[in-house]
């Protein structure tokens, strides 16, 4: 199979999680707390769980040997090089609340790198796709090619967090001096940070405590847009990780190198 006949298959699959998800988007869908040891409380809900079945049952029918790892059903080995990494919803608590800044993220994965990436957002009907030097944007009007924007410095960025709490120790003082260098920061966006930087919007995502199936679709498309995602010491996130539901990983995603480098003093010393 070629690259891009995987990348027509996750958009298979990102149709299918639409389609299990947006039933329950806006209503008082069945929620409960995970006992996944995170502080606060990680919910989940029959969408997550439905989004991610039918994902599994379309690759158990037309990829029998390849490797699943999801956030709500664990990690099913392939047979060969290729694991799909998926999160059915990643910002299930803006799900819950309403908010419209959730997304589906589906990532193939080939021998520890990450291949094709599927950021999808189902009710305002954006879909971000990253391949091997490509990426694009689809929605209602069409298509189009995405572009990361310049930036020349750390204090012209947009940045963007999820959430200033997640960070522990060392890297709530590393992720501060980036809040007070850069021009804007924004919090609450999830995966959709990252499509931004994608699409030029934002500068510079930075995050930690991220398992694999909150990052393997996010590096193809940031990448196939001319940006960059390494960890906070500035290595690529690549390897046997993305094949581990226990790893977490420290992440900063860029559009231009000149601010991501930068911002690397910071966060190297916080890294721990």
């Amino acid at each position: 199979m070629s690259d891009l006949e995987f990348l027509a298959f996750a958009d298979e699959l990102a149709d299918a999680a639409r389609a299990a998800i947006l039933p329950h988007f806006r209503t008082d869908v069945a929620t409960e707390a995970k006992d996944s040891g995170k502080p606060g409380f990680d919910p989940v809900t029959a969408a997550d769980k439905a989004a991610e079945q039918a994902i599994r049952a379309l690759i158990d029918e037309r990829y029998p040997t390849h490797g699943v790892l999801g956030e709500e059903f664990g990690h099913a080995p392939g047979g060969g090089d290729y694991t799909w990494v998926i999160d059915p919803i990643d910002g299930t608590r803006a799900f819950i609340s309403g908010l419209p800044l959730w997304g589906v993220l589906i990532g193939l994965v080939r021998e520890g790198q990450p291949l094709i990436g599927v950021i999808d957002q189902p009710y305002i009907g954006e879909r971000f796709r990253g391949w091997p030097g490509g990426a694009n944007f689809t929605n209602a009007a069409g298509t189009r090619d995405l572009r990361v924007a310049p930036c020349s410095a750390l204090r012209d960025a947009r940045i963007a967090t999820t959430d200033p709490y997640l960070f522990t120790g060392g890297e709530a003082g590393g992720f501060e001096h980036l809040r007070a260098t850069a021009k804007i920061t924004r919090f609450g966006c999830d995966c959709y940070a990252y499509a931004m930087v994608a699409s030029g919007m934002i500068d510079l995502v930075v995050e930690a405590g991220l398992a694999p199936w909150d990052v393997a679709a996010l590096i193809p498309v940031i990448e196939g847009a001319g940006g960059l995602v390494t960890d906070w010491r500035g290595a690529p996130l690549s390897g046997d990780w993305l094949n581990n539901a226990d790893a977490r990983r420290q992440i900063i995603a860029a559009g231009d190198s000149r601010p991501h480098a930068e911002a690397l003093v910071s966060l190297k010393r916080a890294a721990g």
